[in-house]
C-alpha cells in the first residue's frame, strides 16, 4: 500500500482559518440519520467547517475522527486522524476530506467500534479492511485519492458513513453485538 504524499503533508495551516471546538451532537438527532449535501470545497463556510472539525476532533479525547453532521451540520465533510490510537498500523495524519467516497474494498474484519454521538454504546461492525477512497482536500478543491488499510480504513468508513445518514449501530448485526461502554475517555 502506498500512502498519499499530499495528505501526508497537509495540515490544518492550509485553511488560513482557526477551528472552533464545536459541541457534538448526539443520536437521535436527526442530522445524524440524513443523508448529507455536497459541498464546494472552495467554500469560506467549508473551509471553516474543515478547521472547526479537526478543533473540535484535538479537544476530544479518544477522538480519531469527526464528521459534520456530529457538529449539526448536514454536510459532506470530515476529518480523521488515527495517528496517536494504539491499533493504528500505518496512516495518513490529519486530513480533512470533502465529498468522499469508497471507490473499492477488499476483506472485510468485524472489529468493536464507538462514538461521541453514540457515547454510552459500542459494538462489533463489520468492514473492510483494505479501502480506497476519493475525495477533495478543503480550501483548494483538490481531488485526492486515499488507500487505506486496518485502523484508518475503519476510521475513514465510519465517518463516510456519518456523512450518509448511518452510525455505526445501523452497521452492526443486531442487538446481540452491541454493548454497555466501558470506559469513558
Amino acid at each position: 500500500m502506498a500512502l498519499n504524499e499530499r495528505l501526508l503533508e497537509w495540515t490544518e495551516a492550509e485553511l488560513r482559518v482557526d477551528g472552533r471546538a464545536l459541541d457534538v451532537v448526539r443520536a437521535p438527532a436527526a442530522v445524524l440519520s440524513a443523508d448529507g449535501d455536497q459541498v464546494d470545497p472552495k467554500a469560506p463556510e467549508t473551509v471553516q467547517l474543515a478547521a472547526d472539525l479537526v478543533a473540535t476532533m484535538r479537544v476530544s479525547p479518544g477522538c480519531v475522527g469527526l464528521a459534520a453532521p456530529q457538529v449539526g451540520v448536514g454536510v459532506k465533510v470530515f476529518c480523521v486522524d488515527v495517528s496517536g490510537h494504539p491499533k493504528t498500523r500505518d496512516h495518513h495524519g490529519t486530513f480533512v476530506l470533502c465529498n468522499a467516497e469508497v471507490v473499492d474494498s477488499s476483506r472485510n474484519e468485524k472489529a468493536r467500534e464507538g462514538c461521541m454521538s453514540v457515547p454510552d454504546l459500542t459494538g462489533d461492525v463489520k468492514r473492510a479492511g483494505r479501502i480506497v477512497v476519493r475525495g477533495q482536500l478543503p480550501g483548494t478543491g483538490e481531488e485526492v485519492t486515499v488507500e487505506a488499510n486496518a485502523f484508518e480504513a475503519r476510521a475513514l468508513q465510519h465517518e463516510i458513513d456519518h456523512c450518509y445518514g448511518y452510525l455505526f449501530l445501523d452497521r452492526v448485526a443486531g442487538a446481540h453485538a452491541v454493548y454497555a461502554r466501558k470506559t469513558y475517555l
